[in-house]
């Protein structure tokens, strides 16, 4: 089987992490696998903000699981995030980011790293509070969220031999 079909059929959501640090230079490449992802028209209205400071990361999971009624969520302990931010005029920004963060998710398994999609900020992210901290981070106030990725190394066997199921209809 090819790298990249062996990469999709055996990608898994990670959901508990080790707190073993991600280096700076895996991150990037993670970064340029996403800028590579395609744009409608070729507008790439995004950013890619990198946050491995636990105490922001910690921050954001206290006033999100404060917005959303889910006390202790942790995004599941990750080393790191990569949020994909876009312009909220952008007709095409969710999708952009969709397909940016399935390229992350990939690059990060082919290189050992686990990935889970958290995508609780989009319709949260113009609250005060929350808004404050992606100041912090330097999210543009005009771009939204629409998800992030939370990495890491798993901290457990993840199970590869999981059947997907769904429907397939070819027609001729």
């Amino acid at each position: 089987m090819n790298e990249v079909m062996n990469a999709i059929l055996t990608r898994r959501s990670i959901r508990k992490f080790t707190a073993d640090p991600i280096p700076a230079e895996v991150l990037e490449d993670l970064v340029k696998a996403a800028l590579h992802a395609p744009s409608g028209m070729g507008k790439q209205t995004w950013q890619f903000t990198v946050v491995t400071n636990h105490e922001i990361i910690h921050r954001l999971c206290g006033l999100i699981g404060t917005e959303l009624g889910r006390e202790g969520y942790d995004m599941y302990g990750p080393a790191a995030v990569i949020i994909p931010s876009n312009e909220k005029e952008s007709p095409w920004g969710k999708e952009d980011n969709a397909c940016a963060m399935e390229n992350i998710f990939l690059a990060a398994h082919s290189m050992g790293i686990g990935s889970v999609w958290i995508n609780q900020l989009q319709n949260i992210c113009d609250d005060a509070r929350i808004r404050a901290v992606l100041d912090q981070m330097k999210i543009p106030a005009d771009h939204v969220v629409y998800g992030l990725a939370a990495l890491g190394y798993s901290a457990k066997e993840t199970e590869t031999d999981v059947v997907k199921t769904g429907k397939i209809v070819f027609v001729e």
